[in-house]
């Protein structure tokens, strides 16, 4: 009996061709965009998530406030200066700080030019060792900057895989940073940061002197003596620079932030951008069933005098109604599979390019099975929710005025 209501309702909507398909426009297109948007979010988290990797436990990033974007500490205006890090020296629970400088540079390999980030490995032996147990990368090839490499450089694994300067970078050679002649002493391994594989490391001394810098950084790192109490020597440096700048609370020119605040700041963020686009996608669901409820209702208009003579042979109500049930289901099904098809291939699609210019590896989206079969499931309900109206309607009509019509 089901096998027979299910080959009625496809002959019926293979019969009605082209609105068929028009009326699962509105169902795919937000099954799409669902499936799509969840996806490439997962992936964003993720990737914004491997930007926190490195970031330990035990670390406070103290910087003023900036205005536009790029790695902590290089678009802000106002620089941290040497007493600002003697204040934090001083907190009780602080056990060393790291000064650091990030800036816009130069880059010349190969007689081809390019602009990326560079920033200053420490001068001192202590602060350099945690330097790179902050950074948790090792290299890949060549050597880290050791005290006294003057003059030379760490490149981060992008510059091992661009094409951008038609030749590979080699340990050994040399490249022009601001017009000045640099050794590449080593390459990083690939870092789960896109920030840190694009960044250019070098000496304390030589980024200074290149640049023209005395006594100011762009950001500060505070390794605490004990990450348990973390929050309240973060809360004794916000004391102690808002008294040392006379700021009010909530006025504040600096910010002092843990990774885990950092990390959950973010991922409210992508949360909120979530719910906000799936809502957007809710509206053109809302849409595909408005209209699977219209094309329904007109093929009830068109088929009255079918329906009276399906009653006059002996088909009941119930028998009726799932017929057009079964109509309006497979209308959502369909738009369900086409568009949860469509999304993850726009998701993938959105991944590759994302991977082809950012680098390999950094946006990554797994097909979610569970998601899709939700999406298709949830179009299928949509379908059948938006059938039952005009499928009551059919089944209650009257056999002799639908026969007469």
């Amino acid at each position: 009996m089901i096998s027979d209501y299910l080959s009625l309702a496809l002959n019926n909507l293979k019969h009605r061709g082209l609105r068929s398909w028009l009326t699962i426009l509105g169902i795919f297109i937000g099954i799409a965009a669902v499936v799509a948007l969840i996806s490439m979010g997962q992936g964003l988290e993720t990737a914004v998530t491997g930007q926190f990797g490195t970031l330990s436990l035990d670390r406070l990033t103290i910087q003023n406030k900036g205005v536009g974007f790029g790695p902590p500490g290089s678009t802000v205006i106002e620089k941290l200066n040497k007493q600002d890090l003697e204040i934090i020296e001083s907190v009780q629970g602080v056990e060393i700080v790291i000064p650091r400088l990030i800036r816009t540079g130069k880059i010349e390999y190969n007689q081809i030019a390019g602009f990326g980030y560079a920033t200053d490995v420490p001068e001192e032996r202590e602060l350099q060792k945690l330097f790179y147990e902050t950074l948790g990368v090792d290299v890949e090839e060549g050597k880290v900057l050791e005290v006294g490499d003057k003059g030379k450089v760490l490149l981060g694994n992008y510059f091992k895989e661009t094409e951008d300067f038609e030749k590979p970078f080699i340990v050994g050679k040399k490249v022009l940073i601001n017009n000045k002649a640099f050794e590449i002493v080593g390459i990083l391994e690939k870092s789960s940061s896109f920030t840190l594989n694009s960044v250019i490391y070098m000496m304390h001394d030589d980024l200074s002197n290149l640049l023209g810098i005395k006594e100011e950084y762009d950001l500060l790192i505070a390794k605490v003596q004990n990450q348990d109490r973390i929050e309240e020597v973060a809360e004794e440096i916000e004391r102690k620079l808002r008294n040392d700048r006379n700021e009010k609370v909530g006025e504040e020119t600096f910010s002092v932030e843990t990774p885990l605040q950092s990390l959950d700041s973010v991922k409210t963020i992508l949360n909120i951008i979530n719910i906000i686009v799936v809502g957007i996608a809710a509206i053109s669901l809302f849409v595909g069933g408005v209209g699977i409820a219209n094309t329904m209702y007109t093929s009830i208009v068109e088929r009255t005098k079918e329906i009276g003579i399906m009653k006059a042979i002996g088909a009941k109500n119930k028998e009726i109604l799932f017929v057009f049930l079964i109509e309006s289901g497979l209308l959502g099904l369909l738009g369900g599979i086409i568009g949860a098809g469509i999304g993850i291939s726009i998701a993938l699609s959105v991944s590759g390019i994302a991977n082809a210019v950012l680098g390999p590896g950094v946006f990554e989206v797994a097909i979610s099975f569970p998601l899709l079969i939700s999406a298709v499931c949830f179009s299928l309900f949509v379908g059948i929710l938006s059938g039952i109206l005009p499928a009551l309607q059919a089944s209650k009509l009257n056999v002799v005025d639908a026969i007469r019509k």
